[in-house]
C-alpha cells in the first residue's frame, strides 16, 4: 500500500542494531521507509515486520555504502514519488579492532574510513539534492562519544566519529539556506552488535564491554531519533550526546 502523504524516512545499516530500532520506531509513527544495508535476506526477513509495525510501505535497499557506484545505482532506482523524502538517517557505521595505531591493521583502516565517512557522503550527497530541491528536509547523522573524545586504541575508529561530527556541522551551515536541518545523535556505551563487530565475531570478547552495568540499547536511541525528528519544524535539535547512567566519559564506566 502506498500513502502518498505519510512522510519518507531513508535510515541506513537498517539490518541491526540502532538502525533497526530506527525503523521499527519510525514505522509505528506512520513513515513510509526506505530502510538500507548490505545483508539482503535481513532486509527481507525485515520488510513485513515494519509493515505490521504500522508503516503504509517500505522499501528495501541492498547494497553496500562503501560502494559509490552501488549507493547511486540503488538511490536512482526508486520511484519518482521516493525521491521527496523528509528525513534521512545516517546510521550506518562500524567499528574494526581495537589495536595501538603502529599495530593498527590497514584494511580494517580502509573499512572503517570507507564505512564511517565516504559511505555517509555518497547517501548525504544525493539525499540533500533531493531535499533541496523540495525546499524541505532533515538529516540526522549517528555519531557517538568517541566523536567527542579519543581513548587508548581508538584512533582510527574515533578520527571516524570526529569526521562525522565536523560533517555534521559542516551540512548544518551548508543547507541552513535550503531550510534542511541537520542534528547529531552521539550515542555512549550502546550494546548492539557493535562489539561483536569490532572483535570479528570474539564473542566472549565482545559480551566483557558490557558486563557490570546497564549499557544503552538500540530502542534508546531510536526514541531519541523519534524525539529530534518530530520537533516543531522551526526547531532544529543539533547535538545529543547520550550516556549510560553508569557512563560518565568514553573511557569511564563504573561497573558492580
Amino acid at each position: 500500500m502506498n500513502v502518498p502523504h505519510s512522510p519518507i524516512a531513508i535510515i541506513t545499516g537498517a539490518t541491526a542494531g540502532i538502525g533497526e530500532a530506527i525503523a521499527r520506531r519510525f514505522a509505528s509513527g506512520g513513515y513510509r521507509l526506505v530502510v538500507c544495508g548490505r545483508r539482503g535476506d535481513r532486509l527481507a526477513a525485515l520488510v513485513p515486520e515494519l509493515i505490521a509495525a504500522g508503516s503504509p510501505s517500505v522499501r528495501p535497499l541492498s547494497f553496500d555504502i562503501t560502494d559509490r557506484q552501488a549507493t547511486e545505482a540503488a538511490l536512482k532506482s526508486l520511484p519518482t514519488d521516493w525521491k521527496q523524502p523528509g528525513l534521512l538517517v545516517n546510521n550506518a557505521g562500524l567499528a574494526l579492532g581495537l589495536d595501538r595505531i603502529q599495530e593498527g591493521s590497514i584494511s580494517d583502516w580502509d573499512t572503517m574510513i570507507d564505512t564511517n565517512i565516504k559511505g555517509l557522503l555518497y547517501i548525504t550527497a544525493i539525499v540533500s539534492r533531493w531535499m533541496v530541491q523540495a525546499g524541505t528536509g532533515h538529516i540526522i547523522n549517528i555519531g557517538s562519544i568517541a566523536g567527542r573524545e579519543v581513548y587508548p586504541a581508538g584512533n582510527v575508529y574515533c578520527a571516524t566519529k570526529f569526521a562525522v561530527d565536523a560533517l555534521s556541522k559542516a551540512m548544518r551551515i551548508d543547507l541552513m539556506d535550503a531550510g534542511i536541518r541537520v542534528s547529531q545523535i552521539a550515542p555512549g556505551a550502546a550494546e548492539t552488535e557493535f562489539s561483536q563487530v569490532r572483535f570479528k565475531g570474539d564473542s566472549a570478547r565482545a559480551e566483557g564491554v558490557y558486563q557490570g552495568f546497564t549499557p544503552l540499547t538500540g530502542n534508546d536511541i531510536a526514541e531519541i531519533a523519534w524525539w529530534v525528528a518530530r520537533a516543531p519544524a522551526h526547531v532544529n535539535i543539533a547535538d545529543v550526546l547520550v550516556l549510560p547512567t553508569a557512563q560518565a566519559s568514553a573511557g569511564l564506566i563504573r561497573r558492580s
